[in-house]
This record gives structure tokens, C-alpha cells and sequence, in this order.
């Protein structure tokens, strides 16, 4: 499956899904929980997995998921157990951009 902008992603060990805002990351898997994530309309299709205890950091709703170098950026729109990876790498929280000071 290769991610696009737009594309909504489904985990298959918990309930987070997530939509892919920024991706320049070429034919790179992402992953929730350990697992793989999947197109969300084929979601109900598959049977749950196993959560891997070692990526079971949690998601939040409504924060933006990113690698360190900006070229993946995740929104997540339904927050789970299992934390966010791409190619293994695990994704931070985005910060907030501070606003200029008004004086």
C-alpha cells in the first residue's frame, strides 16, 4: 500500500485511526502498536491483533504526529492504545508554533 495525503489509516490492535496530512516518505509502512496500520475502509475485514506492549505509548485525539525531519505528518482523529511509527521509527507529538511577541 503506498500512503497518500488524504488517506485515512486504521490500526489493527486498538480503535486509533489516523489521516495522513503530510508524507514524503516514498513506500514506508506505518505502524500502530507494532502493527501495521490498513486503508481504513478495509478495517472491519481483518481480525484484531496483539498489541506489542513495547509500542503501547498511546495516541491522542486531535494531535498532529510527526518525524523528526517533517516528512510525515499524521493527524490523529480517534485515539487508541498502540503508539504511531514509520519504518519503525517512532513519531512525536507535534509542538505548537510559538506566536511572536506583541509589545
Amino acid at each position: 500500500m503506498q500512503p497518500r495525503i488524504g488517506m485515512m489509516l486504521a490500526s489493527t490492535v486498538d480503535s486509533t485511526t489516523v489521516v495522513i496530512v503530510r508524507w514524503a516518505a516514498g513506500d514506508k509502512e506505518v505502524t500502530c502498536g507494532g502493527r501495521p496500520m490498513v486503508d481504513q475502509t478495509q478495517q472491519d475485514t481483518l481480525l484484531q491483533e496483539p498489541l506489542d506492549p513495547d509500542h503501547a505509548a498511546g495516541t491522542m485525539l486531535g494531535k498532529r504526529y510527526a518525524t523528526d525531519d517533517g516528512s510525515v505528518e499524521l493527524l490523529c482523529t480517534k485515539p487508541g492504545q498502540g503508539s504511531l511509527a514509520v519504518a519503525g521509527v517512532p513519531l512525536a507529538v507535534k509542538s505548537a508554533k510559538p506566536l511572536p511577541a506583541s509589545d
